[in-house]
């Protein structure tokens, strides 16, 4: 099936199987390979973009959905990487593997889209679909709080590396 929507501003026409997810649409067809592949059932969060604004595990999202759908993705979310959320990412040393990393940085692009001012349990909460197998909730948060202009010197935003 033919179907066309805009992906980090672009209009795309892509012609596939109308159950192919939009993450291989997006790797495979669209050769945008920032999204990550992670458990294939919506439960780790290496997969997540934005779809009409909201974060969505993309590995579950069949292209028959996609019509007229507005897609960003980590390659989208600046073209420079200049983002707040990447920036802060960089300041608090996030990454460890870096696997689930760009999945991470969209949801909090969602939550920050949302709720400018997010506080701890807002983030917990909107962060929840996304695992981390290294660890980083900590400085996750911290840096999610620096992007906000919400970060704190007492020890829970201030990207400290005991977790």
């Amino acid at each position: 099936m033919k179907v066309s929507f805009k992906v980090n501003g672009k209009p795309t026409t892509v012609d596939v199987a109308a159950d192919m997810p939009l993450l291989w649409i997006l790797r495979d067809v669209l050769d945008l390979k920032g999204t990550k592949f992670g458990c294939g059932i919506a439960q780790c969060g290496a997969c997540t973009v934005h779809v009409k604004g909201v974060a969505t595990k993309s590995c579950q999202l069949p292209a028959s959905r996609l019509a007229g759908a507005d897609v960003v993705t980590i390659e989208g979310l600046t073209p420079d990487g200049g983002h707040a959320l990447q920036q802060a990412w960089i300041q608090h040393d996030v990454p460890q593997c870096g696997y689930c990393q760009a999945g991470q940085i969209m949801s909090a692009a969602a939550l920050l889209a949302k709720k400018p001012r997010p506080t701890d349990a807002d983030i917990d909460s909107a962060m929840n679909g996304n695992l981390c197998r290294c660890g980083t909730y900590t400085r996750i948060r911290a840096a999610i709080h620096t992007a906000a202009g919400t970060a704190t010197t007492d020890g829970a935003a201030n990207g400290s590396r005991d977790e």
